[in-house]
């Protein structure tokens, strides 16, 4: 707890940020709670932003300690196009690859995503609302007419990419939170995704789906904060060993 704590103070001590994408068909206000939550647990030093699936923002490298946590098909888009620079890493309801092949049987039939694009293309709503009712979320779904052409491109990446080389190449800290009860991305394929790196741990919430930032956002914002307060502990051990020498 002693050395816990002293990693909180580190983390008090410095400036830091996290960047959230949420995943396939899911807007910004999804990480609504998880944001208020952190910022709850860490103070005014901490600042939250959201980037959707597939932005071309480009943000550029901070001064600040980065954190950036991607949902779904948005670590996978982390991973696959390195869209700016992060200090660390954090996969919820993650994968790297979606598409099932010989040496990937836990992954999804193919057929599947060739059925969605098919229908995407004359009723996204509709495949959109099917996708969410799946994932727990009844209410309808209208896609704002901007978002067709990036969501139909997520189809395509869902498809085509496959990050687990970039993965098992990754040098900035991760951490891999997933749910014991995620019917999108089921426990199987999560270990199969992540299996090469013993050093990267996962934690599981056993009753969690594939909604982790909406059914359980404090023991999302918990695990972060930990990770992050452990991450800034070193940081902090460093900048202080330079500044000394």
């Amino acid at each position: 707890m002693k050395g816990y704590n002293a990693a909180v103070d580190a983390c008090d001590s410095l400036d830091w940020e996290v960047v959230f994408v949420p995943g396939w068909g899911l807007e910004k206000g999804f990480w609504t709670f998880v944001q208020a939550a952190l910022i709850d647990m860490s103070g005014l030093n901490l600042r939250c932003m959201t980037i959707e699936l597939g932005s071309t923002i480009s943000l550029p490298p901070s001064k600040t300690f980065r954190l950036v946590v991607g949902h779904s098909t948005g670590f996978l888009w982390l991973l696959q196009q390195r869209p700016f620079l992060w200090d660390c890493l954090i996969a919820v309801n993650g994968f790297t690859r979606f598409i099932a092949d010989k040496n990937f049987p836990q992954g999804v039939e193919e057929d599947l995503l060739q059925r969605m694009l098919s229908h995407f293309q004359q009723n996204p709503n509709i495949v959109v609302a099917a996708f969410l009712r799946r994932c727990g979320i009844r209410r309808p779904k209208s896609v704002p007419p901007h978002t067709v052409p990036i969501l139909r491109q997520g189809l395509f990446c869902l498809r085509d990419w496959d990050a687990r080389q970039a993965f098992t190449t990754e040098k900035a800290p991760l951490l891999i939170l997933a749910g014991g009860a995620d019917l999108i991305v089921p426990p199987a394929m999560t270990k199969a995704c992540f299996h090469h790196r013993s050093d990267v741990p996962i934690f599981w919430q056993p009753a969690g789906g594939h909604l982790l930032p909406l059914s359980h956002p404090e023991w999302l914002a918990i695990r972060i904060w930990r990770f992050a307060s452990l991450l800034c502990a070193h940081a902090h051990t460093t900048r202080k060993t330079v500044h000394n020498i």
